[in-house]
């Protein structure tokens, strides 16, 4: 595993129940700030494999990215099971559920 895609598993994991990122806050945070495609392709191959919580995940507008519907639904009821309020659009309010990795400092 490149050390890129090891840092994103890692952030991921970090994110505590009932808290989001988005795909580009994970990407800068692993060190490559224009890479949320990258954490958009690691979660896809890597979530199950690792035991991921994906669904803790959300784009930069605070909505669930997903486009089929029932990718949308899974993520929205394992969000809502959490206590995060996530609307019948699929959007939350980041301010109140983002979650920020505190003394990370990124890959060179």
């Amino acid at each position: 595993m490149q050390p890129f895609t090891e840092r994103v598993v890692r952030i991921v994991r970090s994110i505590p129940p009932g808290r989001v990122m988005t795909y580009g806050q994970i990407a800068e945070a692993a060190g490559s700030r224009r890479a949320a495609r990258q954490v958009v392709r690691a979660l896809h191959a890597m979530s199950a494999r690792h035991g991921l919580p994906w669904h803790r995940v959300v784009n930069g507008k605070g909505e669930i990215a997903l486009t089929d519907e029932e990718g949308r639904y899974a993520q929205a009821v394992l969000l809502r099971s959490e206590g995060v309020a996530v609307d019948a659009d699929g959007r939350l309010d980041l301010a109140a559920y983002r979650f920020e990795v505190a003394g990370e400092e990124p890959c060179p």
